[in-house]
């Protein structure tokens, strides 16, 4: 508050020029005079305001009001300020200042001036810089809601990622003791497959920074897994331009589509089917990864899984409403599943 800037000079100089302009009309003194004589009063007035501004808290009575203080002192000093002037132009000479009939004229006119145009341009400034602080102060409280959202959103998604990877453990888990308990000679390299898995990804679940090449790896151990289970019914294959896999990338989100897939789409297919992961820039800078099954597909009243619907609220929770999944047909048979996340 109080800062004197080039904007508020520019300011008083051009009021200095304009008031300069009005009074040679009336005035027999030459511009450069005028002039002169403006450009002192505007920088005086200009000192005061901002002085008054930076008037100590302390020494202000409670009674009085900053702004009210700050024009009081502006329409007190616009007089004195110009019989300064004044001064100065007759060079310290009292007696031809008062004793002379145009000389008090141009005092008086100018003072009046000075204290008319002081004041109305004080209030103005008063209510610049009262609409500036709002301003300030709206930013300021947006920037905190934004800040109180992002830690909701994370702490959100934190709940989202402890729902997430149970889910999909549990599933895996069930997996395999389905072969246990069915007496499958696969069994023992299953188990065997699925502690390498669990070595090489569970460090990783919380990891910061993961990357779609670290879920790329993730997804093709659990579709060899998947394949040991059921290896006349589950064909695979991932599809993935080098250049994508360093990008950010939501963990276990190509995972809870690929387990998606398998459970629902190619276990209840008689004759199993393909599951095709690929993963590209799209032509508008988006990343997009997808995961395509040939399976029963999606029946039109299926409901939303737990896991599809959780994967919409982390996407929505880390890239907002850019983020996207898309489910569609996918031909001849079952279901293409798509995550669209923004450039």
């Amino acid at each position: 508050m109080g800062r004197i800037d080039l904007a508020s000079l520019a300011l008083a100089g051009g009021l200095a020029v304009v008031a300069a302009g009005m009074l040679s009309f009336t005035f027999v003194t030459p511009f450069r005079v005028l002039l002169g004589r403006t450009l002192c009063l505007a920088l005086g007035l200009l000192l005061v305001y901002h002085g008054a501004q930076r008037w100590p808290e302390r020494w202000r009575p409670r009674w009085l009001p900053r702004w009210l203080l700050t024009t009081l002192a502006v329409a007190l000093a616009a007089p004195v300020v110009t019989f300064v002037v004044y001064v100065a132009s007759v060079g310290g000479d009292l007696d031809l200042l008062l004793d002379s009939g145009p000389w008090i004229r141009g005092l008086t006119t100018t003072s009046l001036s000075a204290f008319a145009v002081g004041i109305v341009l004080t209030l103005a400034a008063l209510l610049r810089e009262r609409e500036a602080r709002a301003l300030a102060l709206e930013l300021q409280l947006e920037l905190e809601r934004s800040r109180v959202e992002r830690q909701a959103a994370e702490a959100r998604l934190a709940q989202l990622q402890a729902q997430i990877e149970p889910h999909f453990l549990f599933n895996t888990l069930a997996n395999v003791q389905a072969l246990v308990e069915s007496g499958s000679p696969r069994a023992g390299p299953l188990l065997g497959s699925l502690a390498a898995y669990l070595r090489a990804a569970m460090p990783r679940l919380h990891a910061g920074g993961p990357t779609l090449g670290e879920e790329l790896t993730r997804v093709r151990a659990y579709l060899e897994l998947m394949q040991m289970r059921m290896p006349d019914r589950l064909q695979w294959r991932i599809e993935a331009d080098a250049a994508v896999e360093p990008l950010p990338f939501p963990p276990l989100a190509l995972m809870t589509l690929v387990e998606n897939a398998v459970r629902h789409g190619i276990d209840p297919a008689e004759d199993g089917g393909q599951v095709a992961v690929t993963a590209a820039r799209g032509d508008d800078g988006t990343l997009r990864a997808s995961v395509a099954d040939t399976g029963v597909g999606l029946a039109p009243t299926a409901p939303v899984g737990t896991g599809l619907s959780n994967l919409r609220e982390r996407l929505a929770a880390l890239h907002g409403p850019a983020a996207r999944l898309v489910l569609s047909e996918h031909s001849p048979r079952g279901l293409r599943a798509e995550i669209v996340l923004p450039a």
